[in-house]
């Protein structure tokens, strides 16, 4: 069987001279790999106890959704600005460069659940520490931060220091 890592595609010198973009779509587009996905997230939150899966936009929803179906939990998407149309709470945070706001449905989580939260790569970890605030602010708990990729040389986990981060698989680099 074959290693998680062997369905990532590796492109060097994007989108810049020396940077190695690792590209997700290599493992959606392999039946085998996607599966191997779903299962290490879901791995990844066996023990933890959780009311809701919630996940960023748009590669968050991909690997969040068939985790939240999968452990029968409701998922909570978290989108760009804009895109949601009942009433919203936003979060603004920085890019590299500039800046950006995301939002989630005001009624979404309710006080006192405890909430997993999914994306696809961890780089600097602003996105998700936006969103993390966003479940705080309405009373939930961020009990688990699961990642399909990490790259570690972003020092994205220093940021979410306060959180319980892990990642399926972890680059060393950028």
């Amino acid at each position: 069987m074959k290693k998680l890592e062997e369905y990532v595609r590796s492109i060097p010198d994007f989108p810049e001279p020396g940077i190695i973009f690792r590209d997700v779509t290599s493992i959606l587009q392999d039946a085998d790999g996607l599966q191997l996905a779903i299962d290490s997230i879901q791995e990844k939150i066996k023990d933890v106890d959780v009311d809701v899966i919630a996940g960023t936009e748009s590669r968050g929803f991909i690997f969040g959704v068939p985790v939240a179906y999968n452990l029968h939990k409701p998922f909570v998407p978290i989108r760009k600005k804009g895109k949601l149309p009942c009433e919203t709470i936003s979060q603004d945070y920085d890019l590299e460069y500039g800046s950006a706001t995301i939002e989630m449905h005001k009624d979404s989580i309710k006080p006192g659940q405890k909430v997993v939260l999914i994306d696809d790569l961890i780089a600097t970890g602003g996105t998700i520490e936006a969103a993390a605030k966003m479940v705080e602010r309405l009373g939930g708990e961020v009990v688990k931060i699961v990642f399909l990729m990490e790259l570690a040389g972003l020092k994205g986990r220093e940021r979410l220091k306060d959180y319980d981060v892990e990642s399926v698989i972890c680059y060393e680099g950028k």
